[in-house]
Order: C-alpha cells, then structure tokens, then sequence
C-alpha cells in the first residue's frame, strides 16, 4: 500500500536510514514487490534479479502482490466491494550449508 501511495521510504527502518543509501533501499523494495508478484510468469528469475541489483536499469511498476491483505487500492470503495483478500500458499524452508 506505502508503494502505491507513493511512500516507499516509510518502510525503511530508522537504523537502515541512517547508515545506508534510501534509494538503494527503495529499490530493493522494488525488486521485492517484482519478486513476489501473484503470476509467477510476472516474477524475475534470480538472474535478472541479480542484473537488476547490479545496474540502474529502469524497472516495470510492480503488480498485485501474491499475498495481499487489504482493499485493492485500484478498485472504487463501494459498498458492494469493500472487502479483505487472504490469500496464501505453501512455504518451503531450505537450509544450504558448505561442504
């Protein structure tokens, strides 16, 4: 919601404010809203993820996260619309260590 309003910089946490770069940090924002974005088709794969964090290049306006809890901003608040989606899925946990 803070990305589409237009305040990204809200979600940064004090301590990283003031010790890194805001706009390196609006962009891995950024990079994160592409990565979760409902049709995986949409998501980067982890090679463009890696290009994009490592150049400027210009990024496309993220879409509808795959896990959302609130009112669509882009729908009209009406009354027969007013509702919260829940939506999830399964999570795989993997520990990698070096041999």
């Amino acid at each position: 919601m803070l990305w589409i309003k237009g305040t990204p910089s809200e979600l940064i946490d004090e301590c990283l404010a003031e010790s890194c770069n805001s706009s390196d940090i609006i962009r891995c924002i950024h990079v994160a809203l592409l990565c979760v974005q409902q049709r995986p088709e949409d998501r980067p794969d982890m090679s463009a993820v890696v290009l994009i964090l490592g150049s400027e290049i210009p990024l496309p306006q993220p879409k509808q996260p795959g896990f959302f809890m609130g009112e669509n901003p882009h729908e009209q608040s009406t009354s027969s619309n007013k509702h919260v989606t829940y939506s999830g899925g399964e999570v795989s946990l993997m520990s990698l260590e070096a041999r």
